[in-house]
């Protein structure tokens, strides 16, 4: 499969934001663990959708993940990513041990210094997501949530979901908040055109 050269690359480097999946780990998927989530699987198709554009569209994609304390041990399967989630050569990888992504020096340099958007999708919503929302946005940094592409957990007597929508709602004081299939359609500048769609020579 032919991978196309996007041309925005180059025109508008600073206006091709940058796909952050957070925390695509196993122990987020394997019922019984201690951070399981019900509402996983939506999410995770999701991911995926905005995973596939993203490579499609040439857009930058940032994995960031939790290495440490007693549930994401270096080398344990729960600390894997997620099957089908597997970074490619030429992806950025950071490691952290705090919620917010920007706990890993590396990332923060890598997106400051570039000015890119932030595009976040993964878990929690309640935390990891929340937390890089709000350190992005007092950084400077534009941030777009996809809601859809996340799930949050119980707290309390509050409900999963009641717990993700209340959060969404407040990320809109810090990011803009959409679903996965809005911001594909509304990034596709970035999507390089098809063959078909490219003038003929004898034209």
């Amino acid at each position: 499969m032919i991978r196309h050269m996007n041309p925005a690359l180059y025109r508008r480097p600073s206006s091709v934001p940058v796909l952050v999946l957070v925390d695509m780990q196993q122990e987020y998927e394997i019922a019984g663990r201690p951070l399981a989530l019900r509402g996983i699987a939506p999410a995770l198709e999701n991911c995926r959708l905005a995973l596939d554009h993203a490579r499609d569209s040439g857009i930058p994609v940032a994995y960031v993940r939790w290495i440490g304390g007693p549930l994401f041990q270096a080398g344990t399967r729960f600390a894997r990513w997620i099957e089908g989630f597997e970074p490619h050569g030429c992806d950025m990888i950071f490691d952290r041990d705090r919620p917010s992504c920007y706990a890993s020096p590396a990332f923060a340099d890598a997106m400051e210094r570039g000015g890119a958007r932030l595009v976040i999708a993964g878990f929690a919503g309640e935390a990891a997501c929340l937390a890089t929302t709000i350190d992005g946005f007092h950084r400077g940094q534009e941030v777009t949530f996809l809601a859809d592409a996340s799930a949050s957990h119980d707290l309390e007597d509050i409900a999963a979901e009641d717990i993700h929508r209340t959060v969404s709602a407040v990320m809109r004081a810090f990011a803009d908040v959409m679903d996965t299939r809005s911001w594909i359609a509304g990034s596709a500048p970035f999507k390089p055109a098809s063959a078909s769609s490219k003038p003929s020579a004898r034209q």
